[in-house]
């Protein structure tokens, strides 16, 4: 993955939950080789819904997810903003997408990333000129 690659939040969320074994493990790999490479970007909206979705629905412990949040400094973040969020608005109006989801491609794209890594998305479309990617698919 030579180019710069923004990770939804259930990468994160995978890679804590040892009841999808074939997606820990892969998840896991990707965030390596992002996290070496220095290619891999989240935003802070990721960072929330990886502690929120790993307290709630895999058990984790609230100090555990705040540990893992801090080892994702290792990532670019994109801060959200207003700008981001006006732009999330357009991009969800014109495509027909969630907000949420619509976030995230904001976001990706301000970053300069040519993929999104999601499993929530529909992959292989490619929405404010980058590209959407399901790892496990």
């Amino acid at each position: 993955m030579p180019d710069r690659v923004f990770l939804d939040a259930n990468i994160f969320v995978y890679a804590q939950d040892a009841g999808a074994p074939a997606k820990q493990r892969k998840s896991r790999e990707i965030i390596a080789q992002l996290a070496a490479s220095g290619n891999g970007i989240v935003s802070t909206q990721v960072l929330q819904e990886f502690f929120v979705a790993a307290t709630r629905k895999l058990g984790v412990a609230p100090l555990a997810a705040k540990g893992v949040l801090k080892t994702l400094a290792v990532f670019e973040i994109v801060q959200v903003s207003p700008a981001l969020i006006h732009e999330a608005v357009d991009c969800s109006i014109l495509n027909q997408l969630s907000f949420w989801d619509s976030l995230i491609l904001a976001a990706a794209a301000s970053a300069g990333c040519g993929t999104v890594l999601s499993e929530d998305l529909n992959a292989s479309q490619a929405i404010l000129g980058v590209k959407i990617r399901n790892p496990f698919a």
